[in-house]
Formats: C-alpha cells, structure tokens, sequence
C-alpha cells in the first residue's frame, strides 16, 4: 500500500515538473535561442554564460520530457537540481523568497522536487521500471533465495501400510542372539564334607609267647 502511494505520488511530481520545465526550457529557445539566453546570463554575472545558457535548455525541456516518462530519473533529477543551485546562487539568492519580486521561491520548489525523485526514483509507473526494474526486482529475489541444504539421513521414515494406512513405526534392528555362557566344572568339596567309608575291624595283634624265638629251618644254631 505504501508502495502504490509512492508510484502514485511520483508520477504525479514527475508529470509536473516535467511541464514546468520544459515550458521555461521552451521559453528560452523560442526568446532569440542560444545566443538571447547566453546575453540574459552574462547580464546576470554567471560565468560561461554560453555553456551555462546551453546546459540550461537541455537540461530544461529535454529533462522535462524524460521526467514524464520516468526514463533515466535519478540522473535527470540530479542534473534538475544541479540547475535550480546554479539559478538559485547567480540570479535569485539576493532577491528574497516571492518570485513575484525575483526571489527564489520557484528555483527552490523545482530544485527541492527534482532532488526527491533523484533519491526516491520514478516509482513503478515509470519507464525506469518496465526497463530496470523487473531486472532489479528478479536479482533480489535471487539474492533472497536461501541456498540449498541437503536433507541430513536421520532416522528411517516410517512406511505406511497400504491396508491400515497408518504410519507404522520405524522397525527397530533385531537383537543379537544371547549365547549361554559355560558353567565352571563343580570343585570337589573339601576334605572335612567327603562322606568318610565305615571303618572296619581288625583283629587285635597278639603279642608273641615268651621264650626262645623258633630258628627257621636251614639256619645255623648260634655258637654258645
């Protein structure tokens, strides 16, 4: 919205402007031309007065044609102003503020206006526009494209079954078999828990009689 009232509100200035320039860009040439318009600014103290007298006309009437149809604005309305100074320094500065009395009032609104459209631009209804500005407009929107970014692989998106049409949760890997690890052989119990045998009887040993030991047979009989 605040766009549109600007595209509206220059075409209007540049319109303006526009009419009253080349009506006094006009009035120059049609007044003895070049050489009556060089005499008024030598008059008038301006230094290079043919030079000035020229760039006064063509800035004047043929700027005045290019502000209306919004061609090359910001350079025209710069040249405009650069033009309303040089007036408004050499012819106008000394002569107060009512153009009824030679002031500046005229020189100062022109200047002021072709100033605002040098910054401002000639707004969307312009030939600046059709030209310049589609080809502006695409490279910013070129510049505000934000670059590519490759999807990162995360976790599997969950498939859907064609029968249910329910997303089914992503299949989780299957668990590694659980191997049995080997028991440790069983220790023989210590010694004091062995079950112990029965003990079993012996026959008490009998002392041997007493008197002389029986000599085996084959032995010699010991010397008395």
């Amino acid at each position: 919205m605040r766009r549109s009232l600007y595209d509206l509100a220059a075409l209007i200035a540049r319109i303006v402007l526009g009419v009253v320039l080349i009506a006094h860009g006009w009035q120059k040439l049609s007044d003895g031309g070049l050489d009556a318009a060089a005499a008024g600014f030598t008059s008038m103290g301006i230094p290079m007065a043919r030079v000035a007298a020229a760039f006064s006309i063509v800035v004047e009437f043929g700027g005045g044609i290019l502000l209306i149809l919004g061609l090359l604005t910001p350079l025209v309305g710069l040249l405009i102003a650069v033009d309303m100074l040089g007036a408004f320094i050499f012819a106008h500065m000394r002569k107060g503020v009512f153009v009824s009395e030679g002031g500046f009032e005229l020189v100062g609104a022109l200047g002021s206006a072709a100033l605002l459209l040098a910054a401002g631009g000639a707004g969307r209804i312009s030939l600046d526009h059709l030209i310049f500005g589609r080809r502006r407009d695409r490279r910013r929107e070129s510049e505000n494209t934000p670059a590519y970014v490759p999807p990162i692989a995360a976790e599997p998106l969950p498939r859907i079954s064609p029968a249910t049409e329910q997303p089914q949760p992503p299949q989780q890997p299957p668990a590694p078999p659980v191997t049995e690890r080997p028991q440790p052989p069983a220790t023989a119990p210590p010694a004091a828990e062995r079950p112990q045998p029965p003990a079993t009887e012996q026959p008490p040993a009998t002392a041997p009689p007493p008197g002389p030991r029986p000599e085996p047979p084959g032995a010699e009989p010991p010397p008395r």
